[in-house]
């Protein structure tokens, strides 16, 4: 009877054991599961924002093309002035024309 209870006592500290390491590798399986939620919570928020940004891009270019066809249209107007300039007096545009195009070289 001895032995008995002694294989019974040492089954029972096995038992014991082996459920711990079974409690343990889950929770540890459940941490890194939540983390792992918790990075493509992260991912999705950042995409978001990204899709969230894009109307203002949008609405920024066209705000820009839509300076830039006014430009060259004052830039088409003045050198329509310039080649139909036929008095002195409309000799600002040809200095005009000129102070235009050394800033556009310059530029670029």
């Amino acid at each position: 009877m001895g032995k008995a209870v002694i294989v019974i006592v040492i089954l029972a500290l096995v038992a014991i054991v082996a459920f711990g390491q079974y409690v343990g590798v889950r929770n540890t399986l459940v941490t890194k599961n939540e983390a792992v939620k918790a990075a493509w919570s992260q991912v999705d928020i950042v995409l978001q924002r990204r899709a969230d940004l894009i109307p203002n891009l949008v609405a920024t270019v066209k705000g820009y093309a839509q300076q830039e066809q006014t430009v060259f249209g004052d830039i088409a107007k003045a050198r329509s002035a310039l080649l139909s300039a036929g008095s002195p007096s409309d000799n600002w545009t040809a200095r005009l024309a000129a102070c235009w195009r050394s800033w556009r070289t310059t530029r670029n």
